[in-house]
């Protein structure tokens, strides 16, 4: 294989090509001096790896690639064919027309071409494709003359007409597919390869009679005509509303525009010695170095991801076509250890000869990729800090989800509730109920609803239905479909190619095949994504077993990563669970969580409702103890490990019933029951109720202000603090309280308060003689707090950036008020003079705002080490799990980030990412 430069760009290298808008396959990779980055910027993903294959010596049919900057020129035009860019295409393509001695158009010996996008970011499935393009009705006798087979050259004219017409002239492609249902029920037949050639041949004219009666124009037979249509049509995807959801969901950004891909067509269809199909260098679902895909004699490509005939597994290939499987073999070996990554390749083989179309990157779910990086390291053939960043952090939740417990599925098994088994085509356990249309799984979802979006087969115009769903069931379609694909790519479960599914989507039903058993919507089933197993009802979910390799990844993380990741847990149980994920403590342990059971919460009213200082100390001694018995727990489950306690945050009044629900039911019981003790006391509440009502409780009496207001409350939790933590010294154990006093604004509300609490702790430890470790600090969560670090830091021996509220008061934004009514808007885009003009790239909520939170963030570091050069600093809120915000509190210098237990795996690995500069770069 060829060597590959893949740092930096030689001089001239741009100004070379920065006019010339067509590259031939066989010249891009020395035009862009075998620069990868350049050429998936220029050629798209496709383009630069077919180039790559093309210099590699790789059996590849000759094309040449359309840059993306004309699609951005398209775009920018106004949806306008930038001028001249045909006349280079026809002037490139005669190159080739020449190196294979057939012409496009030609009568006698006709070039037939593919035109397809490509991207720099791979988007499988969501743009378009034309296949068999040239061919009218002189090419088509042309064809069938040429290569002696007449039945071949019809089956390509009819794929040709039905593709282009969906695609180019944008016609249903579901009433072609009608047309065919209903020449095979006429003529008695269920295989599409069971057509003779004077059959397909009339399918065709009756394809270009639908054409003419619905679009009003005849079919187009200039072939120049219809490549200068094509090329538009999939400039023209780069904007359709899948490729639209598909980059918003993954974060692309919507200016690259596409590459177009125009090259000679090689025939999987042209006779039973000719096949085409898919195949991975390793399983994308588990990760095992073994060959894996499928593949259809006698076809074309689309019919492998489409799922329009459910294919043979590539094993098969081997007794099939002996010689062409083990060149096979050998190609996909050579081509990962030369990409050094898992491949995903199409190829064709016409008449015994095997063809590679495309080789890329291959998509994988969390278990392949931790399987396949870590393998790959051992391999010697990527190194360990390589192997990190072929990871994406987020992906590892998929790793943490639970599967359907052993006994239960046993039992639906025997009691008859096994419905079918298809292929396991993405790993998992999902539950829910039938949907058949995807707008209903997406307008279900929204309403909070858990459904299996349940299909004949998917396909792209299927994405905003996919995407809520729990997971996906295709009757027809195999490992390689556009359903398997996808939701692999998103790790979700997925069963496909489930023959005994006899889908009918305008009855809204599933008949089980060799039973009496109709499945409706809206009733439950249950898939098994890793089996293939599709169940009626419920079935029992059991924690994941995770692999050793998931264990080595974090091992390696851990080595890297200079931040420390602790879990924000509020129960003994979370916080076991968080340990044993790797948390090196609590970095936010939510003490009015504690409050809420049903046994405390009447306590916590009496303390509240308490007439005097004297009634609440009553309701106070004996919320103690219970206080106390939480933190033993708390710290028995992190013995050796800081554990952060916030003391009470929120309003009293979310302890207490709502107002609204209060003056409805006194005025019941006043119309009802005028003089019954329960209307007294109803009276008394909602008075109180009153009493603590505020216009805007966020701003409120809430916090620290709470405490110094009400101080017996924050010095009872101080007391159960020490009190827990010096009993379990005595025990032997070592214990780090550290106490957080939250919504400082003022370093003197933190002085007054960090200075009562603090004599609190003394006098226990003083009382029981016995000395802990502790710190006492403050949530930063006002932007006034981040202008005054350096005050406030003074009396805090650690800061912890609550970055939840940091962010709703920097914008000014209530987030449920924000997300429910504007915030999807602001991303989408508002219209403004007749374009869609985003507001914000990304919810604040969920990703760190860098350039206004952040900046209050980074002031706050500064000012608070200057202050006090041992600061320990944090983050406790949301954006502590997600990875681009773990970067950049790796980038101001923080000292730890805090997540949820779950999402302490994904915060190890982003943050030796952050180490290694990785976690933004191409993947």
């Amino acid at each position: 294989m060829i060597s590959t430069t893949e740092t930096g760009q030689k001089k001239g290298q741009a100004t070379k090509n920065q006019t010339k808008r067509v590259f031939q396959f066989a010249d891009a990779f020395k035009a862009f001096d075998g620069n990868r980055g350049t050429m998936r910027e220029a050629l798209g993903g496709k383009g630069a790896g077919l180039a790559e294959m093309t210099a590699s010596g790789v059996n590849v049919p000759p094309g040449i690639t359309v840059i993306t900057a004309s699609c951005r020129e398209y775009s920018n035009n106004g949806q306008s064919m930038p001028q001249g860019l045909m006349e280079e295409i026809k002037q490139e393509l005669s190159l080739i027309e020449a190196k294979v001695g057939r012409k496009l158009g030609d009568a006698e010996k006709p070039l037939l071409i593919s035109v397809r996008s490509g991207a720099k970011f791979s988007m499988p499935g969501m743009m378009d494709t034309i296949l068999n393009l040239g061919l009218n009705e002189k090419t088509v006798a042309s064809l069938a003359k040429m290569t002696g087979n007449k039945r071949f050259a019809w089956d390509s004219y009819r794929r040709f007409i039905q593709m282009y017409a969906s695609v180019v002239l944008e016609l249903s492609k579901d009433k072609f597919e009608d047309l065919i249902e209903d020449k095979k029920d006429e003529l008695g037949i269920t295989l599409d390869t069971e057509f003779t050639a004077e059959q397909l041949e009339e399918l065709a004219n009756e394809f270009k009679q639908l054409v003419k009666k619905v679009s009003g124009k005849p079919f187009p037979e200039n072939t120049d005509e219809q490549l200068a249509l094509a090329v538009e049509a999939v400039f023209k995807s780069w904007n359709n509303s899948r490729a639209i959801y598909y980059r918003n969901l993954n974060k692309i950004d919507h200016n690259l525009g596409t590459a177009v891909n125009i090259q000679a067509m090689v025939f999987g269809n042209m006779d039973d010695t000719s096949a085409t199909g898919v195949c991975f260098t390793r399983n994308p679902s588990t990760g095992e170095k073994t060959l894996y895909g499928e593949y259809l004699v006698n076809a074309q490509g689309e019919d492998v991801v489409a799922g329009t005939r459910t294919p043979k597994k590539i094993s098969e290939m081997g007794k099939e076509m002996p010689k062409v499987y083990e060149e096979l073999i050998a190609t996909a070996a050579k081509l990962e250890s030369h990409y050094r990554d898992m491949q995903d390749i199409e190829f064709t083989v016409e008449q015994g000869k095997l063809y590679l179309l495309q080789t890329r990157t291959g998509k994988r779910t969390a278990a392949a990729a931790v399987k396949v990086a870590c393998d790959l390291a051992s391999e010697k053939i990527i190194n360990k800090n390589e192997a990190l960043g072929r990871v994406e952090p987020l992906q590892l939740n998929q790793l943490l989800l639970p599967s359907f417990d052993f006994e239960d599925k046993d039992k639906a098994k025997k009691s008859g509730r096994h419905l079918a088994t298809g292929l396991n085509a993405s790993p998992g356990a999902a539950i829910g109920e039938i949907v058949f249309d995807p707008n209903e799984s997406e307008s279900l979802s929204k309403q909070g609803r858990k459904v299996i979006l349940v299909r004949v087969e998917t396909c792209p115009d299927d994405i905003h239905g996919i995407v809520p769903a729990q997971g996906v069931v295709t009757s027809r379609g195999g490992m390689t479909s556009h359903a398997a694909v996808v939701a692999r790519g998103m790790g979700k479960p997925c069963v496909a190619g489930c023959e005994s599914f006899k889908v009918d989507l305008q009855k809204q039903e599933v008949q089980v095949a060799g039973t009496n058993q109709i499945l409706r919507k809206g009733e439950i089933i249950s898939i098994d994504g890793s089996t293939g197993e599709i169940f009626k009802g419920a079935i029992k979910t059991q924690d994941p077993n995770l692999s050793k390799e998931f264990g080595t990844l974090l091992q390696w993380a851990d080595e890297v990563r200079k931040l420390g990741v602790r879990a924000n847990a509020d129960t003994p149980d979370d916080a076991k669970v968080a340990r044993q994920f790797g948390a090196a403590g609590i970095g936010l342990c939510r003490t009015e969580h504690m409050f809420m059971s049903q046994e405390r919460l009447p306590v916590v009213q009496q303390m509240i409702m308490a007439a005097n200082d004297s009634d609440r100390a009553l309701a106070l001694a004996k919320l103690l103890p219970m206080q106390k018995e939480d933190f033993i727990g708390i710290f028995k489950a992190m013995e050796g490990l800081p554990v952060t306690i916030r003391l009470l945050d929120p309003p009293l009044h979310e302890f207490l019933p709502k107002l609204s629900e209060l003056i409805a039911q006194v005025a019941t019981l006043r119309a009802t029951s005028p003089k019954s003790p329960e209307l007294k006391a109803k009276e008394t509440l909602l008075r109180k109720v009153e009493e603590l009502h505020e216009s805007n409780p966020m701003m409120g009496l809430r916090g620290c202000r709470l405490g110094l207001l009400y101080p017996d409350i924050s010095k009872m939790q101080v007391q159960a603090i020490f009190e827990a933590a010096v009993a379990l010294k005595k025990d032997g154990k070592n214990v780090h309280p550290e106490i957080m006093i939250p919504l400082v604004g003022h370093v003197n509300e933190l002085k007054v308060a960090r200075t009562e609490l603090e004599q609190v702790a003394k006098d226990v430890m003083q009382r029981e003689q016995t000395t802990v470790d502790y710190k006492f600090g403050t949530m930063i969560e006002i932007p006034r707090a981040c202008l005054t670090a350096d005050e406030i830091a003074e009396h805090a021996e650690f800061f912890s950036f609550g970055t939840n509220d940091l962010t709703q008061m920097t914008f000014g934004y209530s987030r449920d008020d924000a997300e429910g009514k504007f915030l999807q808007r602001y991303m989408e885009g508002i219209d403004c003079l007749g374009e869609k003009q985003k507001i914000l790239n990304e919810n604040p909520f969920e990703v760190l705002d860098r350039n206004g939170v952040g900046k209050l963030m980074k002031i706050a570091v500064e000012q608070g080490l200057k202050a006090r050069p041992d600061l320990k600093l944090g983050i406790c809120g949301e954006h502590g799990g997600e990875p681009s915000s773990i970067a950049f509190a790796h980038q101001i210098g923080l000292s730890y980030v805090s997540c949820s237990p779950y999402r302490v795996p994904v915060a190890r690995l982003a943050a030796a990412q952050a180490i290694l500069d990785i976690s933004e770069k191409d993947k």
